[in-house]
């Protein structure tokens, strides 16, 4: 098999990897961040019309021009939008389109337009033009659903004690990787014969792609189902911490009595043991309101949510890793301690000790 005939084989893994992912998001058999998951299903599908072309060349034997259709140009130019709004109900489950979203049609308005004045005759100045708001388009909402993400990743520890699988690392990933490939491309296409490069970029996209289906497959619930907690915490996670300590939700009296209060439960109670613990949960505990509890950690502490309770379960940690006859092995100690995977126990330990867990053990 030479390398034509081997990169024909990977067309095809490529466009009916994405297919059947895009049919197993939107079907969503387990029933986890429906919104999400029905917009990413929808980016997946529009993202396999791109190898359409060399999928139906294989199987006419003829070449065709199909990315040259007007119809087929239009969906396209949606992929970034598309993705874009899956990142944003993969971070806010409840957000709503407001009519103020109409913003979000404007390129693709102009881009139409482009497209109808070149069928009309005037193709030099608009054929450049719709090629650069492509260009445009692909660049914002890339940058956009990778800051949308890093904002996510600081909101969830306001009220998560394990952000492990709700972090959405691999979409940020993906994006890092999907940009550096299609610069490579663009700049090969530019300066050199794009099909010696073909070969390489659909092998890095088919790796890319089962990585998606991996990680996306098993992306659990990021916020409760519970509708009412829900939105309690993604109106935590939404306040801006330094504003929240500006503004005084409860009294200094009130609390240095939640303070009080917390520091007694952490300390017989050790409620960080449990690995699932979050905001609600331990407001529950000390019969507070999460906001009040979020606020008292903020202000009072100075720390988010996260870094409160993972310093006691650090803390937990050395104490079991100093036993000289213990018989648990580090795995065993991170669970002990109330971490939920090995990975977060030795970049949690390190980033507040300097040290890894069998660095510090030695």
């Amino acid at each position: 098999m030479n390398t034509s005939e081997l990169n024909s084989f990977i067309v095809i893994l490529i466009y009916g990897s994405l297919v059947l992912l895009s049919l197993l998001k939107l079907a969503n058999p387990l029933k986890v961040n429906r919104k999400a998951n029905f917009w990413f299903g929808i980016f997946l599908f529009l993202w396999s019309t791109f190898w359409l072309d060399e999928v139906l060349f294989l199987v006419t034997g003829s070449a065709v021009d199909f990315h040259s259709l007007f119809w087929v140009r239009c969906i396209q130019f949606f992929t970034p939008i598309v993705f874009y709004f899956s990142v944003l109900f993969y971070t806010n489950p409840s957000f709503t389109f407001k009519i103020t979203d109409v913003k979000f049609l404007l390129l693709p308005a102009a881009f139409l337009l482009c497209l109808i004045l070149i069928r009309l005759g005037y193709k030099a100045p608009f054929e450049s033009l719709s090629i650069i708001l492509i260009l445009v388009q692909a660049l914002f909402y890339t940058a956009l659903s990778y800051v949308t993400i890093r904002k996510h990743q600081k909101k969830i520890q306001q009220f998560s004690s394990n952000t492990e699988g709700i972090n959405l690392n691999w979409l940020e990933f993906i994006i890092l990787v999907m940009l550096i490939v299609n610069i490579i491309y663009i700049i090969y296409n530019r300066f050199y014969d794009p099909k010696s490069l073909n070969f390489f970029i659909n092998s890095v996209f088919l790796l890319v792609i089962y990585c998606v289906g991996y990680y996306s497959l098993k992306q659990e619930e990021i916020y409760p189902l519970e509708e009412k907690q829900r939105e309690e915490l993604i109106s935590i996670s939404e306040d801006n911490g330094a504003e929240e300590v500006k503004r005084k939700l409860i009294s200094d009296e009130e609390l240095l009595k939640i303070k009080l209060s917390l520091e007694k439960i952490m300390e017989i109670q050790k409620p960080y043991l449990d690995s699932e613990l979050n905001l609600i949960k331990l407001a529950e505990m000390l019969s507070v309101s999460t906001h009040h509890l979020s606020y008292v950690i903020n202000t009072g502490f100075e720390k988010n949510f996260f870094q409160y309770v993972n310093e006691f379960r650090v803390e937990y940690a050395k104490k079991l890793l100093k036993e000289p006859n213990s018989k648990l092995s580090i795995l065993g100690i991170a669970y002990e301690s109330g971490f939920n995977s090995k990975t977060s126990f030795n970049t949690t330990f390190k980033k507040m000790t300097g040290q890894t867990p069998s660095e510090f053990k030695k």
